[in-house]
């Protein structure tokens, strides 16, 4: 079977996950913590190079604060137990927000805890935009958003990250939300309909399975 080297994850399904159970929608994220944990001994056990997980993005913080805090604290959690784990670790997003978490400023240099080894790539007050250096074209009042070029750069915000083989989502949405628009630019892309806090190892074995029957040319 043909093993991808780098992973994207989308764990999505949280707060529907927590609906369904008669819960508030902002106790779900806790329960996506343990199958972010499994994953990662799956992952490593099958050799795969890195993981790139999304976290969350800056539009996510537009939701009410107590889903704000929420999905926060969970995230935090999660890179600290994954610092407990042999990883090389890096989290990665606007840091100039008040939005993100003064915790994670120490894990936004690349830091190989215990052995080292699989590359992790936690994404946090992540957006496309940030990523890109993008900027609207400059207008005056009453002109269309549209009317004046944009600019993107200088550079990607995201250099280290390499190209991602395969994304799994997990919720059942058919979208990318923003995830890492340039290294997923060849990646094939495999939906879970189950909620992330329903993960089950089955979901990434069935993924790899099918990614290893795809036809992969880089557009060549």
């Amino acid at each position: 079977m043909r093993i991808p080297k780098h992973i994207g994850i989308i764990p999505d399904g949280n707060r529907r996950w927590a609906q369904n159970r008669g819960m508030e929608k902002a106790d779900g994220y806790s329960h996506g913590i343990s199958p972010g944990m499994t994953l990662y001994y799956m992952c490593r056990e099958l050799g795969i190079e890195e993981m790139s997980f999304y976290g969350f993005t800056v539009d996510n913080t537009k939701r009410p604060t107590t889903q704000r805090q929420a999905f926060t604290k969970a995230c935090v959690a999660a890179v600290g137990e994954l610092s407990k784990e042999d990883a090389s670790l890096l989290v990665l997003g606007n840091t100039q927000s008040d939005m993100f978490p003064p915790e994670l400023l120490p894990y936004t240099t690349r830091q190989d805890f215990g052995a080292g080894g699989m590359k992790i790539n936690f994404l946090v007050n992540y957006s496309w935009e940030w990523d890109l250096g993008f900027k609207p074209g400059p207008r005056t009042s009453g002109e269309p958003a549209i009317s004046r070029p944009a600019s993107i750069g200088p550079g990607l915000k995201t250099a280290d990250v390499s190209r991602i083989d395969l994304i799994i989502r997990w919720g059942g949405r058919r979208r990318l939300s923003g995830f890492l628009p340039v290294q997923s630019v060849y990646s094939d892309i495999y939906v879970v309909n189950d909620y992330w806090p329903d993960f089950r190892r089955q979901h990434v074995e069935d993924a790899i399975k099918w990614y290893s029957a795809q036809d992969v040319t880089l557009g060549g």
